[in-house]
């Protein structure tokens, strides 16, 4: 079937085995209510390493408050439902406070356990434990395979990198026109979406590394981020040129050489003296002979401006991860 993905079939398959596992456990360890510890591992597996650790650190701690607020309950009040309510209570407002909403209900139905059995001695107390530690280790355990996905971020971010090299090409073009009416922006739409995507995976890669962690490829996809933001900058500038003043050619061709020189290793150093060359050759060049020049040349004088932006934030990126 179309609709079940190959990622689905294997995450379901984890979670089914998971569960499994936890409750052969702890019928092993002769524990009672041992389809608990499957319930508790269903909901500790997470998407990545880090939400599954997360998450088991803070129904750790909401268990403890558990087990203390369910003391005191069923301590004052007896083991009735009124107490279980009392103590439901004061549950969900410290988790919902805490940022824990996620144990609310995994750590109340170990709670429940001591109502059924109206007893909150060492023997239900060990077996609530036990319970909790046997179906969130092997929540654990079976997210400990995640791997980071290196080679899907580098299709993703070398997409990125297509669409960026595309704008570039089509600014080269379309400088060099005073009819822009067929230059429209939804390349930028393409782009974003690129970027949505290989951020995605990035987020991802850097949850499923715990230890020798490099910040590289969130930092690329930041870069570009910001690249992205200045390319919209020089693409409404370069809407509004409606006459050519000569440096016009110059600009454009400054745009292909951009491109040509378009891999994600080079330090654009030759790039940004380029540039520097271009900006005081246009200050000390005659000052315009029109109005409608004087705008262009304005307009283009900016470009330039927010294209040294775009070189710069590369360079940055270039110079921090020299040694990645």
């Amino acid at each position: 079937m179309r609709w079940m993905k190959g990622a689905h079939i294997v995450k379901a398959f984890k979670i089914a085995l998971a569960a499994v596992l936890s409750i052969l456990t702890a019928n092993l360890l002769g524990l009672r209510y041992a389809v608990t510890a499957g319930i508790i591992t269903v909901l500790s597996i997470q998407n990545t390493k880090r939400e599954t650790l997360k998450t088991a650190r803070n129904r750790a701690l909401a268990f403890l408050c558990a087990l203390i607020l369910a003391f005191l309950c069923y301590s004052l009040l007896g083991f009735c439902v009124g107490a279980f309510i009392v103590y439901l209570f004061f549950f969900a407002l410290l988790c919902l406070s805490a940022g824990w909403g996620e144990a609310i209900a995994m750590d109340s139905v170990l709670i429940s356990h001591f109502l059924t059995e109206q007893a909150f001695g060492a023997e239900m107390l060990a077996n609530e434990l036990l319970l909790f530690l046997v179906g969130t280790f092997f929540g654990i355990l079976i997210n400990l395979h995640l791997r980071k996905k290196e080679g899907e971020f580098d299709r993703l971010s070398r997409q990125v990198d297509e669409e960026i090299k595309g704008i570039v090409y089509r600014m080269s073009e379309n400088i060099r026109r005073e009819d822009k009416s067929g230059y429209n922006s939804d390349c930028f739409m393409r782009l974003e979406d690129r970027i949505r995507l290989a951020k995605e995976c990035a987020l991802r890669n850097w949850n499923n590394t715990l230890w020798s962690r490099t910040s590289y490829e969130l930092d690329y996809i930041r870069m570009r981020e910001n690249q992205s933001r200045v390319l919209r900058n020089i693409y409404d500038s370069i809407v509004q040129i409606r006459m050519l003043p000569v440096q016009t050619m110059q600009v454009a061709a400054f745009f292909e050489e951009i491109e040509a020189q378009y891999h994600r290793d080079n330090d654009v150093g030759q790039l940004l003296d380029t540039l520097e060359k271009m900006l005081a050759d246009m200050k000390s060049a005659k000052l315009p002979a029109s109005r409608e020049e004087f705008e262009a040349r304005a307009l283009l004088f900016y470009t330039l401006m927010q294209l040294k932006e775009f070189l710069r934030l590369k360079n940055r990126f270039v110079e921090n991860h020299k040694s990645d």
